[in-house]
């Protein structure tokens, strides 16, 4: 009894304040009630509720008891619309921290954490002191400990007050600081302060102001790969198609320029390279991450700076294709794999019959495959021609089919440092890619095998427009692929007909790897070695540099892809969009109509946001509208966003301030005002506040 009724009687002191004209008894372990009978009902209600709350361990307190009649005198008068009880709200924990439990103190606040779990979107529009942050906070905590997420992102807009950053004092960080202070404060309550800065520094934790939430962006020239080829990203528009990691098209949601930033250049060991804002989102992993069979994180570009190495190893590996590009398949004048043959080891000069040069006789016998109307000729030594066939009745000398594809295709009178893959095979289905790759591994392409390792491919040539397009093969499919230059000069001769020959252009030597069950050779000589010595085995690539790149024009875009990544410059993946976290936007009626929709569509494949705000208290420049009164009238109703609203009667702060929010709308209310404010004034809801 001395736990319910409360130290000195407290408890019963606020049941008999709020129940006047009820006479309470207490008799030993009996408690008796006189009065009308609606009130004496509560009171049978108020002490089984709190009699609930008891068994499960946890205290009572006068502020629960005072919350727990509010809740159940509302039910009395039909104003609540569920079935839950005072007991169902006191006893949800959503978080326990170093002996501290946190838990909803009011129905709506209930309501409020339980919309939170059963929607993506949640607005939380309130009063100060409605604990609107902080259970947001509680379940963000919550949902990363538990492992539904893998990091949690808060954030606020930094205007307030009317105050400008850059006439405060400090560095940018320390003006930022003041702003995001509660949210850290917050963070302190709920998690180990000596793991917090741990937890930021891996990016699982991000605090920042919304202006670095929007420029995740690429110069507006970066080129994207699409179905039709390559286009600059600022050509893009809602609708288009990009390619996605899984090599298939995916459309663009979402198009949003970002004005002029800073913009850094992203180079990874193989060569390739883009570039894009400090902000910019980039899926890695560490080597721990492997070994420990750690999911994939996302980092942005300015977090991994100055962290790129463990050791003498780069840290950051990149993700590459999980399958080939899928574009639509060309009609082709050539066979691809015939095409391939010729642009290794053929003659195109057109200044003879055009001619194929090999030791293998297996390649000449499977280019006659697949030249219709052409017979290969061998005339001695590893020489064969590409002759016409005639048919019986030929009487004017027609233009060998070879050499008329190479003029169209404008390869003829090529030579060895000038050939190159014509557009329409290097933008054709994998199929066609991969068969051209393999006639120029077949030809002037082999494996090298080292002990203890798997085996690499390595092609040469000397044209430079060669050498980027079968890169370009490579990675299409899948692949890597590393280049170094041999000079020509000072390398020794080689030997011709028993004569030295010099060599003429610099060698350019490719280094390739292919994922599994892609097949770099058709020659069974060379497709024998590459699987006896184990295959390419994984290809890799890792982010090599970071650096200062100037000032551009700028803009991001969302696409549809699960893992939100899109194929930029040179086959990187990358993205903009925040998967698999918890984010948190605070006071969030100072964010205009288009900064609410650049936030709102950040949203990422398993990702839950939170929005939270008190619409009474607009701190943005006169005729700027609000973002989160807009916002009500665009998505209220819409599946999977819920609105809750919080007033009063859920401030858990001292007493006074419930009071003094009930004061002010009375005040507004009967004097036609907005926070004290004309309406249509700062922050009013006039036709320039609304």
């Amino acid at each position: 009894m001395v736990t319910v009724l409360g130290s000195g009687d407290s408890l019963l002191r606020v049941i008999e304040t709020a129940f006047p004209a009820a006479d309470i008894h207490v008799r030993g372990n009996e408690i008796s009630a006189v009065g009308d009978p609606a009130d004496v009902a509560l009171i049978s209600r108020v002490f089984d509720e709190m009699m609930i709350v008891l068994r499960t361990g946890q205290p009572l307190t006068e502020d629960a008891v005072e919350r727990s009649i509010a809740m159940l005198k509302a039910s009395g008068n039909g104003e609540g619309d569920g079935d839950e009880t005072p007991a169902q709200v006191l006893t949800q924990n959503i978080l326990s921290s170093r002996g501290r439990t946190i838990r909803p103190k009011t129905l709506n606040q209930k309501r409020y954490v339980d919309a939170i779990d059963k929607h993506t979107i949640v607005f939380g529009i309130g009063p100060a002191g409605t604990g609107k942050t902080y259970l947001a906070m509680a379940k963000a905590v919550q949902a990363l400990q538990s492992k539904q997420v893998n990091r949690i992102i808060l954030t606020r807009p930094a205007v307030e007050a009317g105050e400008r950053l850059g006439f405060l004092p400090g560095t940018l960080y320390e003006k930022i600081d003041p702003y995001l202070r509660p949210l850290y404060d917050a963070l302190h309550d709920m998690l180990d302060p000596d793991s917090i800065p741990r937890l930021m520094a891996a990016g699982t934790i991000e605090v920042a102001p919304l202006a670095y939430m929007r420029g995740r962006s690429q110069p507006i020239f970066t080129n994207v790969l699409t179905p039709e080829g390559w286009r600059p990203i600022g050509d893009l528009q809602v609708g288009d198609l990009v390619i996605g990691s899984n090599g298939e098209p995916t459309p663009v949601l979402g198009v949003y320029p970002q004005g002029e930033r800073d913009i850094y250049r992203v180079a990874a060991q193989d060569g390739s390279w883009t570039l894009c804002c400090g902000e910019h989102l980039w899926t890695v992993r560490t080597a721990s991450d492997k070994r420990r069979d750690k999911p994939w994180r996302v980092l942005e570009t300015q977090e991994m700076i100055g962290n790129l190495r463990a050791g003498h190893a780069r840290r950051y590996e990149l993700p590459l294709l999980t399958a080939p590009v899928c574009l639509p398949e060309r009609e082709v004048p050539m066979d691809p794999y015939a095409l391939g043959l010729l642009l290794g080891d053929g003659c195109l000069t057109g200044s003879t019959t055009p001619s194929f040069a090999t030791e293998d006789p297996e390649l000449a016998v499977a280019l006659e495959s697949v030249l219709p109307g052409v017979a290969v000729h061998h005339k001695g030594g590893p020489d064969y021609v590409l002759n016409r066939v005639k048919s019986p009745g030929d009487v004017v000398t027609l233009e060998n089919p070879v050499t008329r594809v190479l003029r169209d295709l404008d390869l003829l009178r090529t030579r060895s440092n000038s050939k190159f893959v014509p557009d329409v095979y290097l933008e054709n289905s994998a199929e066609v890619r991969l068969a051209v790759l393999q006639g120029l591994l077949d030809s002037d392409g082999g494996p090298v095998v080292q002990k203890d390792r798997t085996c690499r491919v390595q092609y040469a040539t000397t044209s430079v427009l060669l050498r980027d397009d079968v890169i370009a093969l490579v990675r299409s499919l899948g692949g890597v692929a590393y280049t170094r230059r041999r000079a020509a000069e000072g390398r020794t001769p080689g030997r011709a007909k028993g004569r030295d020959v010099g060599y003429r252009h610099d060698a350019h030597v490719v280094d390739i790897r292919l994922p599994e069950g892609i097949e770099p050779f058709r020659l069974a000589r060379k497709l024998d070695r590459y699987h006896e010595a184990g295959g390419g085995g994984r290809p890799m690539r890792f982010i090599d540099s970071i650096e200062p790149a100037g000032r551009e024009e700028t803009v991001c875009i969302q696409v549809a892809a699960e893992d939100s990544l899109y194929v930029t410059q040179d086959y990187l993946l990358t993205h903009n969009t925040l998967n698999d976290a918890f984010i948190i936007l605070d006071e969030a009626q100072n964010t205009s109509p288009e900064q609410m929709k650049m936030f709102l569509t950040r949203l990422g494949f398993e990702s839950k946001i939170v929005i939270t705000g008190d619409v009474t208290q607009v701190d943005l420049p006169n005729g700027t509208k609000s973002g989160l009164r807009q916002v009500q009238d665009i998505l209220e109703g819409v599946d999977d966003v819920h609105f809750s609203r919080l007033s009063s009667q859920d401030v858990v702060r001292h007493k006074l301030v419930g009071r003094i929010v009930d004061a002010y709308e009375k005040y507004d209310s009967a004097h036609g005002t907005e926070n004290g404010s004309r309406q249509g004034g700062r922050g009013g809801a006039g036709p320039k506040g609304k």
